[in-house]
């Protein structure tokens, strides 16, 4: 496989790039914001802390962006609900007190910085009903949830920009359950069945309108999930697609060398979010071996290695102790520049 990716230079995070996913251990917003802009100097990222329960997870916090439509937590989940109650004002209240502190750190701040929310796709999947089935089971509440998402991510990241008005905005989608909402996999309420495989055409122009939604910044779709629709995400005009790098196989090969030389970039999961000995953060050249690994069966230049991955945990760090956390991106950091320093 040849051909050129992207110019170097074209992606606003820039080559040798090092970023998180989201999510970080502990309820101190302050003291998150600041360990990760203090960290990652090309790509600082708005950190979510689900430690503070219900509302502060990836789920609720993106329920609280919803535009004309309301979620409650059930003993099952986060249910529409007809009116916002406590737990939507709780999320709102917490991505208020996340945002006042990330832009309390990036003042001034006039590289990427990045903000996420969950994609429309796994937000159908976790979303329940009033019967409480999913929202993913019924196509019409599965559109009317896209356009909330859509009209509320608007605000979102209109409010982004004007607390950090000289930063480019980078939008992640999240979309974990994106490979099973393909595959027909999602368990019903009972779980003794699953829905239905949602159309790849449909899946596919859904996520392109939320992709309209930035307007013209960079998106990164994020999936953890083996099984990666590298191709679909790419038609659906994502800059970036973030990936867990351990469940990535060479029948993934093909995808993703196309997504490269079609100018798509890669965030790599490398690291894990938990567990990762001491040795293991101490070499950073090791941590993205594999990479370098599937650049050269990918047939691809060296040169583009560094321009096209950023490197990153495999996913959130919610799970991981505050140390290792910070260990966790400061080692991310080095492990791009060694990608850079020796691309062969």
């Amino acid at each position: 496989m040849g051909g050129a990716a992207r110019d170097a230079g074209a992606f606003p995070w820039g080559p040798a790039a090092a970023t998180g996913i989201g999510s970080m251990p502990g309820e101190d917003a302050r003291e998150a914001a600041r360990i990760v802009t203090g960290t990652l100097d090309a790509l600082p990222f708005l950190p979510e802390l689900p430690a503070r329960g219900p509302g502060a997870d990836m789920i609720g916090r993106t329920a609280g962006m919803l535009a004309e439509l309301y979620a409650h937590v059930e003993p099952s989940g986060w249910r529409i609900s007809d009116r916002p109650g406590r737990d939507t004002r709780r999320a709102r209240g917490w991505l208020r007190e996340d945002l006042d502190a990330f832009e309390e750190f990036t003042q001034g701040f006039a590289g990427a910085v990045k903000v996420s929310a969950v994609g429309p796709w796994t937000l159908a999947a976790a979303l329940e009903r009033r019967n409480g089935e999913a929202m993913l089971g019924d196509p019409g509440a599965c559109r009317d949830l896209a356009g909330s998402l859509a009209e509320g991510l608007r605000g979102q990241l209109a409010d982004v920009r004007r607390r950090v008005p000289a930063a480019r905005l980078v939008l992640q989608l999240d979309e974990p359950s994106l490979p099973a909402v393909l595959l027909g996999r999602v368990a019903t309420a009972s779980g003794y069945r699953t829905y239905r495989a949602v159309d790849r055409v449909v899946v596919e122009e859904t996520l392109r309108g939320l992709v309209a939604v930035a307007d013209g910044d960079p998106v990164v779709v994020h999936c953890c999930a083996s099984g990666v629709p590298f191709g679909l995400l790419r038609r659906a005009g994502a800059t970036a697609i973030s990936f867990d790098a351990a469940r990535i196989t060479e029948r993934d090969d093909e995808a993703i060398g196309e997504a490269v030389e079609g100018g798509t970039g890669l965030f790599a999961g490398v690291l894990p979010t938990v567990g990762a000995t001491e040795g293991a953060l101490s070499d950073p050249a090791g941590t993205v071996s594999g990479v370098r690994t599937l650049w050269r069966r990918l047939g691809l230049s060296p040169g583009l290695l560094a321009e096209s991955v950023t490197v990153t945990p495999a996913c959130g760090l919610a799970g991981a102790s505050p140390a290792y956390a910070r260990a966790a991106l400061a080692h991310c950091v080095r492990a791009a520049r060694s990608l850079a320093d020796n691309p062969e």
